[in-house]
């Protein structure tokens, strides 16, 4: 049977195959047929990804002055339970669906000496959108009007990120009352979402210490410490998959997908995180809180310096809160009050020149 890189140029010009397919009268024999049949088989069913072979380095390399426009949709939903349902009333009234929708330039704006680098990161279009019919109707439509004018006055507005060498997202900076438009019950999960958002845009945590081959996988620590603005440790793992290379709009890259799992616990021992917690404890409840995740996805890999240029992925995370009670809430023998909030995320990012 012919092999496909005998095959494919005679396929391509009719001259070629009657000097190197000695048919007569250019008639294809019934081995032929099954030979042609077999490669647009072959064809059709092997995407581009594994039509390139050999070795390749997948790493961030920051050049400061570097470009790279974006496209993202972020969607999260949200859904709290608590037993007994009266743990509930601590919590002020909040969406279960939240949207984001941007379109923004990527600039690196410093390279450091020890490979870290600031990036800024421009809002050329800004929207949220939240589920308000929950809501009680007094809140419905001042958080209309504040989601309004969030929409305008981000449009044009840059934040300042910082990432180490790895790729790692240190923290970032929003201008002065960049959120202070909304209610804490929306601030804080939009707040959320651009920490997201920032993380997978340098896609921590990505790149593999060697070079690698079409099918191998590694692992990554998720290992962190805390942020002032996000105090909790990180613990957990992440496995990554290479499946071959691609083009995106005339970028060569990368493809890689990965799937992860971990657990957030606040930085000190006894802290707690802002928000209802506090009042929790000052009524003489004792508040442990857990956070686990998990996700997946898949990313595109510039080759040349590591930048992110697609990645669609999903993430579910659940905040566990366990409560020794002192006093107060009075629960069947066995039982122990518990919170939980769960949020099932969902993103899908579009790089491109800018």
């Amino acid at each position: 049977m012919l092999l496909l890189d005998e095959l494919l140029p005679n396929l391509l010009s009719p001259r070629k195959t009657a000097r190197f397919l000695p048919f007569r009268k250019f008639a294809l024999t019934k081995r032929c047929a099954r030979g042609v049949t077999l490669a647009l088989l072959v064809l059709a069913s092997c995407p581009l990804a594994q039509a390139w072979g050999g070795k390749v380095k997948l790493a961030r390399t920051y050049r400061t002055g570097q470009k790279i426009a974006y496209s993202a949709q972020i969607r999260t939903h949200v859904h709290l339970d608590s037993n007994p349902p009266e743990l509930k009333t601590f919590f002020p009234p909040m969406p279960t669906d939240l949207s984001m929708h941007q379109q923004s330039t990527l600039t690196v704006a410093a390279v450091h000496p020890d490979g870290a680098a600031d990036i800024q990161l421009r809002f050329d279009r800004f929207e949220i959108q939240t589920d308000l019919a929950g809501l009680p109707e007094a809140m419905t439509e001042p958080l209309k009007q504040a989601q309004q004018e969030l929409t305008q006055r981000v449009a044009g507005q840059t934040l300042t990120a910082h990432y180490d060498r790895e790729g790692q997202l240190i923290g970032f900076e929003t201008p002065d009352k960049f959120l202070e438009a909304l209610d804490a019950p929306v601030r804080e999960p939009l707040r959320q979402m651009l920490r997201l958002f920032l993380e997978q845009m340098s896609g921590q945590p990505l790149y593999p210490d060697h070079r690698i081959k079409r099918g191998e996988e590694w692992t990554q620590d998720l290992k962190a410490q805390p942020l002032k603005d996000y105090a909790f440790q990180t613990q957990g793992k992440s496995t990554l998959h290479y499946s071959g290379k691609t083009t995106y709009h005339g970028v060569k890259a990368g493809i890689v997908d990965y799937h992860f799992e971990n657990t957030l616990t606040p930085a000190a021992e006894g802290a707690s995180p802002a928000g209802p917690f506090p009042q929790l404890e000052a009524v003489g409840i004792q508040v442990e809180v857990q956070i686990t995740g998990k996700g997946q996805g898949r990313v595109l890999v510039a080759l040349d310096d590591g930048r992110v240029l697609q990645n669609h992925s999903t993430v579910h995370q659940t905040l566990g809160a366990l409560m020794k009670k002192k006093e107060g809430f009075l629960l069947p023998a066995g039982e122990v009050p518990k919170l939980e909030i769960q949020s099932d995320t969902e993103m899908e990012v579009e790089g491109n020149q800018p």
